[in-house]
């Protein structure tokens, strides 16, 4: 019996990149990127929802990459939304469409869309070939501030959220903030919960900074907003990059504060609550259990829920009271389907103070759903009915 072990270091360049008009004839950022990886062959993915809000966009696009004799392979426009990640259709779809151009893993696939969008299309690419390079332009506040900066790609199975996929790195991303002006306000605005949850687990006084400028983000004031969106996916890719575990070999997911339930309501509406939403909800959630099981004070709490009543997010839906035969909040089945998603111990992140997280690795149920009666008691008390919009 003979056994041989071999190290396999490998490195990634994460590119994360801002700007307006990447299309633009004297914006030469695009074009920079690609004629660092020295390929020619480009083909253009958009999400049908932006190319009805852009368009001229085709036309730009294939102007862009004509005029630096780039070997354009065309614009495809491919259906987004959540729907997308129910079935493997549009993943097939993006296959065929990359063995018919006959774009290898020199060429690049330029992805322009929402963070669902994003998300099914990556996983085809990344498995086409084994892996063609990926550029994002991720086009909503959500994906721009979070998804769209990850190194995951997934798509739905076993009506469970992002059970098959991968890690892949794209070669780069590109943050076009044009994009964000063709989004609904609502939809705009709530995408600042990802900024929000980052601050409160890995940066204080980016929090702080929300905090003083929360009356013009809600306004959705550009200067601060773009700000904000830059800050937190700065945020998320540098923890990526630089904490520890990019492609989450342990049990500890910090950015996913709030998630655990957030996941879960998902299911339970059978996806027709956005992901935005459902984040703002365990946020919310967890914010308030982490005061009442005694870690964080009790007024950080409520400055935390003082942000979210102003930037006018979702504290509640009525999924969070289905119940099962015995009586039990279905809510509290996303507890185990977290730890199986990872394997190993329940690990769940809890805030210890504001911009700093504490892993621990049980919930008391009973305070769960006290928390969750607090919400559903806040959210009646803020009176107007809150119809929460789809967002990728």
């Amino acid at each position: 019996m003979s056994r041989h072990d071999f190290q396999i270091p490998v490195s990634f360049k994460h590119r994360v990149c801002f700007t307006r008009d990447a299309f633009a004839p004297g914006n030469r950022l695009v074009a920079e990127l690609l004629e660092e990886g020295g390929g020619r062959k480009v083909l253009v993915l958009v999400e049908d929802a932006v190319a009805a809000a852009w368009p001229e966009l085709k036309r730009r696009v294939g102007e862009y990459f004509a005029d630096l004799g780039f070997n354009w392979r065309g614009l495809r426009v491919l259906p987004g939304g959540e729907e997308v990640k129910v079935d493997d259709v549009l993943v097939r779809e993006v296959w065929q469409t990359i063995d018919h151009e006959r774009i290898d893993r020199h060429s690049y696939v330029l992805a322009i869309g929402g963070g669902a969008f994003l998300d099914a299309v990556g996983y085809a690419v990344a498995t086409a070939h084994r892996g063609v390079r990926l550029v994002r332009f991720p086009t909503t506040t959500l994906a721009q501030d979070d998804s769209g900066v990850g190194v995951k790609c997934a798509i739905n199975a076993f009506g469970k959220k992002n059970w098959v996929g991968s890690f892949a790195v794209p070669f780069a991303v590109v943050n076009d903030f044009q994009f964000l002006e063709s989004q609904d306000e609502d939809v705009r605005r709530i995408g600042l919960i990802e900024a929000v949850k980052v601050s409160l687990v890995k940066d204080a006084e980016f929090f702080q900074w929300i905090r003083r400028h929360i009356e013009a983000l809600a306004a959705l004031e550009r200067a601060p907003f773009e700000e904000c969106v830059e800050r937190s996916a700065l945020a998320h890719a540098r923890h990526i990059a630089e904490g520890g575990d990019p492609f989450e070999t342990g049990s500890s997911r910090p950015l996913d504060f709030g998630h655990w339930a957030a996941h879960k309501l998902e299911q339970l509406s059978d996806f027709t609550l956005g992901h935005a939403c459902a984040v703002s909800i365990g946020v919310a959630l967890d914010t308030l259990y982490s005061a009442r099981c005694g870690l964080l004070r009790e007024c950080d709490a409520e400055r935390v829920m003082d942000v979210l009543d102003t930037l006018r997010v979702p504290i509640w839906h009525d999924a969070l009271d289905l119940r099962d035969a015995k009586g039990r909040r279905r809510v509290h089945e996303g507890l185990e389907e977290f730890r199986e998603h990872l394997g190993g111990e329940l690990t769940v992140l809890l805030l210890r103070d504001l911009g700093r997280g504490q892993d621990v690795h049980a919930l008391d149920e009973g305070l769960v759903d006290a928390c969750i009666d607090d919400l559903k008691r806040r959210a009646a008390a803020l009176g107007a009915e809150y119809s929460p919009p789809r967002v990728s």
